[in-house]
């Protein structure tokens, strides 16, 4: 070998034999994306099992927050540092609503109006890096009608994420209604067994238990939440298909 390229300068090194950086996937969210510690378990995030379904090419930095919505990941910070870490490629998924449309708690509620410009401005903050925005409808609550029919839960914010994800020419992973039909598959009462719904003394992170829950979901029913991402990211025909293996 020549010696002399040992003594080229590591910018030169780096051009002649390339760096392979790993393509990122930043999540941002509310408490059904984020991740949760072992004292919080078996609450589980959808984008922790997320993250295990890539080949070694693809990173994935898990930033959402629980009780947050598009405005107060705005208006914390939050979003910032992601967009100034934004490198060309990156992939940015953006699932909100849950919080957004808490009207009973104000110090996180967005109106419809102001929805839609957080989810363009995500948008557009994203593309000025050279980074690719996904948009995702906020995951379903569980709900049932008396005679078993899963419903909608986000009526006004589902809406307002299809619409954008046309008007912007983004992709959209409609989890909203794909989180509907996983429900209905499953029924009334399997249905629970993907939510955090505990009997007192059955975990011990949770002595009381946790008896009503619709919204949050055990490990089991994050790793199926993350399944239909992944589904929607092949539908999407996104390169990142390219990269998802079989492991859990």
């Amino acid at each position: 070998m020549n010696k002399t390229l040992f003594l080229l300068p590591s910018f030169l090194m780096s051009f002649i034999f390339g760096i392979h950086r790993k393509t990122t996937i930043w999540l941002i969210g509310d408490s059904t994306v984020c991740n949760y510690n072992s004292a919080q378990f078996p609450l589980t995030g959808w984008g922790m099992p997320f993250a295990n379904y890539f080949d070694s090419s693809v990173l994935i930095q898990n930033k959402a927050r629980g009780g947050r919505s598009t405005r107060t990941f705005l208006s914390e910070g939050l979003w910032t540092p992601i967009k100034d870490n934004l490198q060309k490629g990156d992939y940015v998924f953006i699932q909100f609503g849950h919080n957004d449309e808490a009207k009973n708690y104000p110090d996180r509620y967005t109106t419809p109006e102001d929805y839609r410009k957080n989810l363009e401005r995500f948008i557009n903050d994203t593309k000025e890096k050279g980074a690719i925005p996904v948009l995702i409808t906020p995951v379903s609550r569980r709900k049932f009608d008396a005679g078993g029919k899963a419903l909608e839960t986000h009526a006004i914010y589902s809406p307002i994420v299809r619409e954008v994800a046309k008007n912007m020419n983004v992709p959209l992973i409609d989890l909203d209604q794909m989180s509907i039909n996983l429900y209905q598959k499953f029924g009334p009462e399997n249905s629970k067994l993907l939510f955090l719904l505990l009997k007192p003394g059955e975990e011990p992170n949770y002595p009381q238990g946790m008896l009503k829950n619709a919204t949050h979901f055990n490990e089991y029913g994050a790793r199926h939440i993350a399944e239909l991402v992944l589904e929607g990211i092949r539908n999407a025909n996104l390169p990142l298909a390219e990269h998802i293996t079989g492991n859990r």
